[in-house]
C-alpha cells in the first residue's frame, strides 16, 4: 500500500518535472526565433554599411523617419550603422549565453525525468512481482 502512494508521490513529481521541461522548450524556441531575427538584422546592416563605404563622401545620404526622408551626413550615417552592428551582436551573444544556460538546464531535466521514470517502473516491477 505504501509502494502505491510512493508511485503517486513520484509521477506527480514526474508531471510538474515534465511541465517544467515543456517550458524549458518553449524558452529555447523563443530565444532561436529572437537569434533569428537578430540574424538577419545584422547581415541588413552589415549591407548597408558596404553600400555606404561604396559611396563618394560627398554623396547624398537620406535616412527613413517615419514616412519622410531625411538627409543624413555620410559620417553620421556610418557611425549610426557601425553602433548597430555592435548593439546587434552584442545581444546575439547575449542570446547565445542565455541558450546555453537553457539547453543546459534541459539535459538536466531529461536527466531527472529518466531518473525518475525509472525509479517509478522500478517500483511498479516490485509491485507486480509481490
Amino acid at each position: 500500500m505504501a509502494s502505491s502512494a510512493a508511485t503517486r508521490e513520484l509521477q506527480r513529481d514526474l508531471e510538474n518535472k515534465a511541465n517544467d521541461l515543456s517550458k524549458l522548450q518553449k524558452d529555447i524556441s523563443k530565444n532561436h526565433q529572437i537569434r533569428k531575427k537578430y540574424t538577419i538584422q545584422l547581415g541588413e546592416n552589415e549591407l548597408v554599411l558596404k553600400e555606404l563605404d561604396l559611396l563618394n563622401e560627398d554623396a547624398n545620404v537620406y535616412k527613413l523617419i517615419g514616412p519622410v526622408l531625411v538627409k543624413q551626413d555620410m559620417a553620421e550615417a556610418r557611425a549610426n550603422v557601425k553602433k548597430r552592428i555592435e548593439y546587434i551582436s552584442a545581444e546575439l551573444k547575449r542570446l547565445d549565453s542565455t541558450l546555453q544556460d537553457l539547453e543546459e538546464k534541459q539535459n538536466s531535466k531529461k536527466e531527472t525525468i529518466m531518473k525518475l521514470q525509472q525509479k517509478i517502473q522500478s517500483l511498479q516491477a516490485g509491485k507486480g512481482k509481490a
